[in-house]
């Protein structure tokens, strides 16, 4: 791939990539301050400017390089937006809510990047048309990929923190001791493709079900 591609390549990947990470982190800062915890919010974290999100590795770094390599899925992540869930009303079953908020709202910008798919097979056909397809299919995968992995039942995903919500409070206690191998566990199992055959043929499911729903297929 010469240099114009990587440009042509980046300028498409780089709006969608970013607004999945960026404002799934902003809901978590959201639910966090709806259900009583202000951390996030007096910290400037619960807003829509990219640049109180980046991380440079996980929000810019690894999506280029997963893009580049011709990764089936991209996927990445944000500074973690702070959250002090003893500051909740109702910590234990408030926690489901804020963890919960960041993958409600891929799934939702999924749901809108193909809607605009749709749109723009609608419209008469320009020099924007095939650029913002490409721009389109991304924000569908993209976000989609993020939710599903979020939702890995391991702490410290967004899976991870609904499932300490919902098990009863000694189980609760003791799986939230997996948050300092979480990491780790992760890493294995992307290592040993797990995720090859559990998420990823999910996240392609999904994609075909939404896309059918825009008749995009």
């Amino acid at each position: 791939m010469d240099f114009a591609s990587i440009i042509q390549t980046l300028s498409i990947a780089a709006l969608p990539v970013v607004l999945a990470i960026t404002l799934h982190e902003a809901a978590h800062g959201y639910a966090a301050r709806y259900f009583g915890d202000p951390t996030a919010w007096l910290a400037g974290r619960i807003s829509l400017n990219p640049l109180r999100h980046v991380e440079l590795f996980g929000t810019i770094l690894l999506p280029i390089l997963l893009y580049l390599v011709n990764s089936p899925f991209l996927f990445g992540w944000a500074k973690p937006v702070p959250v002090d869930f003893g500051r909740l009303r109702h910590p234990k079953r408030d926690m489901l809510w804020v963890a919960a908020a960041g993958p409600a709202v891929n799934l939702v910008m999924a749901l809108g990047w193909a809607a605009l798919l749709k749109v723009d097979t609608l419209i008469p056909i320009n020099q924007f048309s095939y650029p913002l397809a490409l721009m389109c299919q991304v924000g569908v995968g993209i976000n989609l990929a993020l939710m599903a992995l979020n939702l890995i039942p391991l702490p410290p995903l967004d899976g991870g923190r609904i499932a300490v919500s919902l098990l009863p409070w000694s189980l609760a206690v003791r799986f939230a001791g997996l948050e300092r191998w979480g990491f780790f566990i992760l890493l294995a199992l992307m290592y040993f493709d797990v995720l090859d055959v559990t998420v990823w043929p999910l996240v392609s499911l999904l994609k075909q079900t939404i896309l059918s729903l825009f008749n995009l297929n």
